[in-house]
């Protein structure tokens, strides 16, 4: 299994994860609080563990083309999103705001793919839709009757924070190849200062210790660890695919419901399991090749020598293992299976 399909499914594991154990908290925390605190905790366990890595504060390493993209992803994913979502929250039911959620990975593959130009076949297409299928049949027992008199501006607000979503994910598929720790720290702290905030001006208290402590950790796993992943997934598939993947996160969340808290298993469930599973199959048996050309290029990531990295170094490196360095690929024409990874952007 490509190493970037792990990394999708892992993020989408740990995030899924994140709901069933923050309730097990059994806290009164306000949504608005709670989501703040979950992303602080992310943005600040991910940006110590770059600390430790690097033995102390290091600059980001963006060049000044990619800053814009940073901030914008930062700018939709973390403030605009969140925002939309709480006042959505405010005028529709939970059930109905759960339905709307599905819409974040089809928006994200369809900004990839008219916008973006990243290729899809029929096969992802289809995988995309029963994984997506699997998501509604998950949410649709949750809706209860009378929810259709609400107004539309409480759906639309949760559909334009998808919207905002997923336009994060594309601006961040730009900056994918920089160092993920740095990315994931700044959009949760950004993330969670904005939500942070909002709670704290509506009244919201803080919680005791006892209860903020885990709370922070949930956050740095299930936000912080996942969206390091997401990133790094981002890099080797794109984001279409990598979106596709991880709205499991919702099937995954259910499953740990029902082995932590024994939730009991019920019919839907299992035909979420099914859809889900035709969708990640059809994505995992995806053979994508063809001829394709490989434009000049100059940029920095973790990578080791294959075919496209056949570059020399001033200082002595294994060029067998795993090593990051400002580089430049040759123009080259081939053919191999490929993914829209940050070396295949080509049109098709």
């Amino acid at each position: 299994m490509n190493t970037s399909v792990i990394y999708a499914l892992v993020a989408a594991a740990l995030f899924g994860a994140s709901t069933p154990l923050a309730k097990l908290l059994g806290t009164d925390i306000s949504p608005v609080l709670l989501a703040g605190l979950l992303y602080v905790g992310s943005g600040a366990g991910v940006l110590l563990v770059r600390c430790v890595r690097d033995r102390g504060w290091k600059s980001s390493g963006l060049s000044a083309g990619q800053w814009p993209w940073l901030l914008g992803a930062i700018a939709f994913g973390g403030v605009m999103g969140p925002v939309a979502l709480m006042f959505g929250l405010t005028r529709t039911s939970g059930a109905t705001a759960s339905l709307m959620l599905n819409l974040e990975p089809v928006l994200t593959a369809l900004l990839a793919w008219v916008v973006f130009k990243e290729n899809a076949d029929r096969r992802i297409v289809l995988g995309m839709l029963a994984i997506i299928a699997g998501g509604v049949v998950l949410a649709w027992p949750s809706v209860g009757v009378g929810v259709g008199g609400q107004s539309w501006s409480g759906p639309l607000a949760v559909a334009f924070a998808c919207l905002c979503w997923a336009v994060d994910n594309n601006l961040t598929r730009k900056v994918s190849a920089s160092d993920a720790l740095y990315i994931a720290g700044a959009k949760g702290v950004f993330a969670g200062g904005v939500n942070c905030a909002i709670a704290l001006s509506l009244g919201a208290q803080l919680p005791a210790l006892a209860v903020l402590t885990p709370t922070l950790l949930i956050g740095f796993l299930g936000y912080g660890v996942s969206l390091v992943l997401f990133v790094l997934a981002l890099r080797g598939l794109g984001a279409a695919r990598t979106g596709a993947y991880f709205s499991t996160a919702p099937f995954l969340g259910a499953a740990l419901a029902i082995l932590v808290l024994g939730e009991s298993v019920s019919l839907p469930f299992w035909l979420a399991a099914a859809f889900m599973s035709v969708g990640v199959w059809l994505h995992l048996t995806e053979l994508h090749t063809h001829e394709h050309h490989h434009w000049l290029i100059e940029h920095a990531h973790r990578h080791h020598h294959d075919e496209h990295h056949q570059h020399e170094h001033v200082e002595e490196v294994a060029r067998d293992k795993p090593h990051s360095h400002m580089h430049v690929h040759l123009p080259i024409n081939h053919s191999h299976p490929h993914f829209p990874d940050i070396h295949h952007r080509h049109r098709h």
